[in-house]
């Protein structure tokens, strides 16, 4: 690859920024590679059961009509499934793959104490063997925390517009 060309598999955070590096093993590798076998258990260790809240932010700008769609982390399990199988039943013109791993940037974590909040976002299409596209273009805020020894998920802001406003 050129030297400007951003190589969507390599963490953006070196191992030396551990608690970042970590955070985007957990939100980018192990997320995609486990919502494309659609197999929760790849990623069930990664959140933080009790407390968990999730957001829908239905890509739309105003909070007003944001929903709290996961109140539970059984909630946004049911409804990941259900999107990772149907996401599974199409058929793709392109590996979706290296195209989901290619739209996605997370190179934003901010760290404070056992807190972090990092910024996912998704800007691209993906090509269909029908000849349609799927536009994939929206942004997530996750909450992460420190919990048992190791960085996990406690909840996200989801399906904001990328961008906002």
């Amino acid at each position: 690859m050129g030297a400007n060309v951003r190589d969507p598999f390599r963490n953006p955070f070196s191992s030396s920024d551990a608690d970042r590096h970590a955070i985007w093993q957990i939100l980018v590798e192990r997320d995609i590679n486990a919502f494309l076998a659609a197999d929760w258990s790849k990623v069930a260790g990664d959140f933080v059961e009790e407390g968990f809240i999730g957001i829908d932010g239905k890509r739309e700008t105003s909070p007003d009509r944001w929903r709290l769609a996961f109140p539970s982390l059984d909630a946004y399990c049911n409804e990941w499934l259900r999107q990772a199988r149907d996401f599974a039943r199409q058929s793709f013109a392109e590996d979706p793959r290296t195209a989901i791993f290619t739209m996605t940037t997370l190179e934003d974590i901010e760290i404070e104490g056992d807190m972090a909040l990092a910024r996912k976002k998704f800007d691209g299409s993906l090509k269909k063997s029908d000849g349609s596209v799927d536009i994939l273009k929206w942004q997530t805020l996750y909450y992460c925390r420190w919990h048992d020894g190791r960085w996990k998920i406690c909840g996200f802001t989801g399906y904001l517009p990328n961008p906002m406003g």
